[in-house]
């Protein structure tokens, strides 16, 4: 039951995160798995929504999208559309709460934070990309309030905990890390785990695509999915030490 591109069951594809990719935002990451590459920008404002003015919390929200060519075959905006799809603002929302699982909004003060995570290239995993590279822009962004003395609390509260994301699944049978979209296609079952740093979970997606799964297919997923979101975040490290 070989992989598509030859990778052990339990292996994460080549990931990669760089960091201040674009010039203008407070924080912004490209982030690479394998050859899904998502841009991650962080853009901060002073002052927070309408209707959480007076609060003294900080709001963090997400937008995500995917360029036209970013698939096999061009797909239309969703501006000239007209309408944003249920995935995306599904995709959106998610994004969202996985990243405020990470920030301490009272910290924060009243500021806004936007996540923009722009799909360039897709071959599976693109939200569970979007979630890890977001992360690290949004520790950025923080850093910048800091260097401002613009954060409510002491910039080491602000970010309480790391956040990161994997998609995992069951290939003919097998249990498998990262599904690129070949395999993300076959799969028996579909899921996807975001845990924080310490291995507790943010958020677990899972569909049985062709039918149900076990208990024990449950268990092997889970512990796969902590795996790579481990490896993610030593990655995510890495990369804010640079």
């Amino acid at each position: 039951m070989a992989r598509p591109d030859g990778r052990r069951p339990d292996q994460l594809r080549p990931v990669t995160l760089t960091r201040r990719w674009s010039i203008h935002p407070e924080g912004s990451v490209l982030v690479e798995f394998g050859d899904t590459r998502v841009l991650c920008t962080a853009s901060v404002t002073e002052g927070v929504p309408r209707w959480r003015k007076g609060s003294g919390l900080g709001w963090v929200t997400a937008e995500y999208s995917m360029l036209p060519r970013s698939t096999t075959t061009r797909s239309d905006r969703e501006s000239v559309r007209g309408k944003i799809g249920g995935r995306t603002h599904e995709i959106s929302r998610l994004v969202g709460r996985s990243l405020r699982a990470c920030i301490d909004l009272k910290a924060l003060g009243e500021n806004s934070i936007v996540l923009d995570c722009d799909v360039l290239q897709a071959d599976g995993g693109t939200r569970t990309a979007a979630i890890t590279g977001a992360y690290v822009a949004l520790h950025d962004a923080v850093n910048w309030l800091a260097e401002r003395k613009a954060l409510a609390g002491k910039p080491a509260t602000v970010m309480h905990r790391s956040v990161a994301a994997v998609s995992v699944g069951v290939v003919e049978g097998e249990p498998r890390l990262d599904l690129n979209y070949l395999e993300d296609v076959a799969a028996e079952v579909d899921m996807n785990v975001v845990c924080t740093g310490t291995g507790d979970f943010v958020e677990v997606q899972g569909t049985g695509e062709a039918g149900v799964f076990a208990r024990d297919q449950l268990d092997a997923l889970l512990d796969l999915g902590v795996l790579g979101c481990a490896e993610l975040t030593d990655a995510q490290r890495k990369a804010l030490a640079e």
